[in-house]
């Protein structure tokens, strides 16, 4: 069995986490060691438990890594390892990665400029259209979407971001062939084949309310940073805000209404640092010094970051006449006002376009 096998093996192990396999593995020499040591080999580790030993010993024999693949293609999606190309690196940064992930779509570089957008199952009509225009807007402009496919406000994350035309990331507290919430089956598909779902429990894993903070530390972690639109103070969005804090990442929170029991996180998070939201400008300018800049002298060909098809039309749209009146570029790119501002506050956080008086728009050449 080789490293990758074994890292598959121990991820379908109960009562075995990642924490447990890194002191193991750092002791052992590798992960694969961990599958061949004997019980005393193990009991010499400091720091892991005798439960934890047992768990290891008891069923190690009857894990099958190749069949677990299998059962995983069947149902169209992949095994990724640390060992994998594939897998976020923004994982490999967190105290406790992910021994595997099951991914159905694909997880792409560009998804480490990502947000994620969490809030409460139960929400009101301003955090939904909040969070689906947020997450909408985030993804014209190049940013990946990240969410727990939950009811509420996960779900209008998701939403908005396809709506968008952009990459969005479901988080799962199941294993995938254990979809939950059911109705979400649809919008599974469709982020699937307009970003990823993915988990890291193995096939046959019911979710429960043990899995979802868990969970939780995935989201973050594949996160630039973590929007909370609507949530209690004693929430599942608000695990996730701490949890990215722990991770270094950046948290953000939309405001609301002080008599409603949604808004409790949120102005919490303010009141303790978190940056207030009142457009997605205010995420993308605390993101703008991570998307890379153009070479200088080298205009917008060279140098320019990844942007999308939209984004992309947009360009060659200005690229004609190096300038061009706003109503002009609205009328021939057959868009709505409302998204073509969208996409050019995106391609200026990316230093591709400039406004200019007059309301015209222009490339950046330097």
């Amino acid at each position: 069995m080789d490293s990758r096998q074994a890292y598959i093996v121990l991820n379908m192990m109960k009562g075995v986490g990642p924490v447990t396999v890194r002191t193991l593995s750092a002791a052992l020499g590798s992960v694969e060691a961990i599958l061949k040591a004997d019980k005393a080999t193990l009991s010499s580790v400091a720091g892991v438990s005798s439960s934890m030993i047992s768990a290891i010993l008891s069923q190690r024999e009857g894990l099958d890594p190749d069949q677990e693949e299998a059962n995983a293609g069947a149902m169209g999606a992949r095994l990724v390892t640390p060992l994998d190309g594939e897998y976020p690196k923004r994982l490999l940064e967190i105290y406790d990665p992910p021994l595997a992930l099951y991914v159905q779509g694909t997880i792409q570089s560009r998804d480490e400029l990502g947000v994620a957008i969490v809030g409460s199952r139960r929400t009101s009509h301003y955090g939904m259209e909040t969070a689906e225009r947020l997450a909408s807007q985030l993804a014209q402009s190049g940013v990946t979407v990240i969410s727990g496919l939950a009811r509420g406000i996960d779900t209008a994350a998701h939403r908005g971001a396809l709506k968008g035309k952009g990459r969005t990331v479901a988080v799962l507290g199941g294993a995938l062939d254990c979809l939950f919430p059911p109705e979400n089956a649809d919008l599974a598909k469709q982020i699937s084949g307009q970003g990823a779902v993915i988990s890291e429990y193995p096939l046959g894993r019911q979710p429960d309310k043990t899995t979802f903070p868990v969970r939780n530390r995935i989201v973050s972690g594949m996160s630039k940073g973590v929007t909370v639109v609507e949530a209690d103070v004693a929430s599942g969005a608000m695990i996730t805000a701490h949890q990215a804090l722990d991770q270094g990442r950046t948290v953000f929170a939309v405001p609301g209404r002080i008599d409603t029991f949604g808004s409790r996180g949120p102005h919490k998070l303010i009141k303790n640092g978190a940056k207030l939201v009142s457009s997605v400008e205010d995420i993308l300018e605390e993101l703008g010094c991570l998307i890379p800049m153009p070479v200088k002298g080298a205009g917008v060909a060279a140098g320019r970051p990844i942007l999308t098809e939209a984004e992309t039309a947009l360009v060659d749209l200005i690229t004609i006449e190096r300038e061009i009146g706003l109503d002009s570029l609205i009328r021939q790119s057959g868009r709505k006002a409302s998204e073509i501002s969208a996409l050019l506050l995106g391609l200026e956080m990316k230093r591709v376009v400039k406004m200019l008086s007059g309301q015209r728009v222009g490339l950046r050449t330097s």
